[in-house]
């Protein structure tokens, strides 16, 4: 991925690097960012493309005048891999919020579940989560939702090149999605409940693959922290 010099490892960061980083569960996308930062003790230091904290996998962060990239690989196109969880819903369309039982699932065939992906390959108008961080009058919608204030959200147009049912463990779902950039799986989670009429929820969500970065030629958060300590010794 990169190579740094003992003696110019810092001036390496400030020149510029893209790093790959298999974001642990829990993390937040900042929490990384801010993590990297502090290890190479520069201050310009951002990621390309949020990932929630219930979800794992590949995060580009980029170093030092490299930063400049980061709206190009934002813009590319993206690969995830997950669950979802039939039957229930959530009031964020994933685990941060308790299930609330919605209707059987049981009965579906693989034919059925199959067909229910349908409409949602190609260019669609998608409906993105009120608990998210697109904001509503300066404020994150999410801040809004948790107040319990209701916060309509617009539809916006993405593309759904790819949505592939990889696995059936009733009630979960097993998926690969292929999607322009500001695609919510959690929103497709939910309108994928619905088109069966049960509900679903995001079980499981993790990043494979954003334009030709792939999250196999990433590394841990542990690794880096561990390669940058053998530098300043």
């Amino acid at each position: 991925m990169y190579n740094l010099k003992p003696e110019l490892w810092k001036e390496e960061f400030a020149s510029g690097k893209v790093l790959l980083i298999d974001k642990p569960l829990q993390w937040t996308s900042f929490d990384a960012v801010k993590k990297i930062r502090t290890q190479i003790g520069i201050p310009k230091v951002g990621h390309a493309g949020t990932l929630d904290p219930l979800a794992t996998g590949l995060l580009i962060i980029c170093t030092g005048k490299f930063t400049k990239n980061i709206n190009e690989y934002m813009a590319a196109e993206k690969e995830y891999t997950g669950t979802i969880t039939l039957g229930a819903t959530t009031p964020t369309y994933d685990l941060e919020t308790e299930p609330i039982p919605v209707g059987p699932y049981d009965h579906f065939t693989m034919e059925q579940l199959l067909a229910a992906t349908v409409p949602f390959t190609g260019e669609i108008s998608q409906v993105p989560p009120a608990h998210s961080a697109i904001k509503k009058g300066g404020t994150p919608s999410y801040i809004l939702a948790r107040k319990g204030i209701e916060v309509k959200m617009e539809p916006r147009k993405i593309t759904i090149s790819v949505f592939e049912i990889t696995k059936v463990e009733l009630p979960l779902v097993h998926f690969r999605v292929v999607c322009t950039t500001g695609t919510y799986i959690r929103s497709l989670a939910f309108d994928y409940g619905n088109e069966l009429g049960c509900g679903a929820h995001l079980s499981s969500l993790r990043r494979t693959r954003i334009g030709t970065f792939s999250v196999d030629d990433a590394e841990s958060i542990t690794s880096f922290t561990e390669k940058i300590q053998l530098l300043k010794q």
